[in-house]
């Protein structure tokens, strides 16, 4: 493992792993770091160059860094995207980016096409609210109280929605896990961040996708319905879409084998 000494890449507590000349880059999604990655990226260490990272306000990321003109949309976490493709010198790169970073992660591929050959969105979402014939998963009132209710008390929001979140009640441990990442997110920021993503519509975006693009979808989820999946994957042209036997919203976690087989196979 290496450490590389530029100011991008540790802004974003970028990690270089992996013995391949062509890079994997793996994006976590909101209230999560890098660690999420560690039960899948480690796969793809002997054939890819995996590059791992924390959005700015998550995990090792600095804090410092954190402009809310810059980061009140999610263009400003595809340009720090973009920031460490150019850094590392990066093309025809796999992006691999989870939950809200699958959107990023289109916009990056857009703002600079050379910069990802292939795209794998795990449980994405171009917009979390119901819009007339569209299918989000949530009413606009539903998103209004639930960023009311992290506003007003971010730790109670982490520990009452971290586990609905992760789903798979029988496994207690990995909503623990979450609840207390989302508890090691820096409040504010998490508050600006969670109004950025689920207020978000990216829906526009789909159809300018030109890289390969794989659609990741868990069979019962909370945050990412099939049905939102499902539109992601008729708006990219060309996509392929999976639809996943494991369930809750973080595979990579708690399904890392069928998550890995899945990439694996598309890549």
């Amino acid at each position: 493992m290496m450490e590389v000494e530029l100011p991008t890449l540790i802004r974003n507590h970028v990690q270089i792993r992996g013995k391949g000349s062509r890079a994997m880059i793996f994006a976590h999604g909101f209230g999560c770091d890098q660690n999420m990655w560690r039960f899948v990226a480690p796969a793809f260490e002997s054939d890819f160059k995996t590059v791992l990272f924390d959005h700015v306000g998550a995990g090792h990321s600095d804090l410092s860094a954190y402009d809310p003109k810059k980061y009140g949309s999610l263009d400003g976490y595809a340009d720090d995207l973009i920031d460490i493709g150019r850094e590392l010198n990066l093309s025809g790169a796999v992006f691999v980016g989870h939950s809200v970073s699958a959107m990023i992660g289109v916009l990056a591929s857009l703002k600079e096409p050379d910069l990802f050959e292939s795209l794998v969105l795990v449980g994405p979402s171009a917009r979390y609210i119901n819009d007339h014939d569209y299918v989000g998963g949530f009413s606009a009132e539903q998103i209004n109280e639930l960023l009311d209710f992290l506003g007003s008390n971010y730790l109670g929001w982490s520990a009452a929605m971290a586990p609905a979140i992760m789903g798979n009640s029988d496994r207690p441990e990995l909503g623990e896990e979450l609840t207390n990442s989302f508890c090691r997110t820096d409040p504010e920021i998490a508050k600006s961040f969670a109004r950025v993503t689920f207020m978000s519509d990216n829906r526009a975006d789909l159809s300018k996708v030109r890289a390969r693009t794989l659609v990741l979808q868990c069979s019962d989820d909370l945050i990412a319905p099939t049905e939102v999946g499902r539109y992601v994957h008729e708006h990219i042209r060309g996509s392929e879409m999976v639809i996943m036997r494991a369930t809750g919203h973080c595979p990579n976690l708690s399904a890392p084998e069928e998550t890995i087989a899945a990439i694996r196979a598309f890549v």
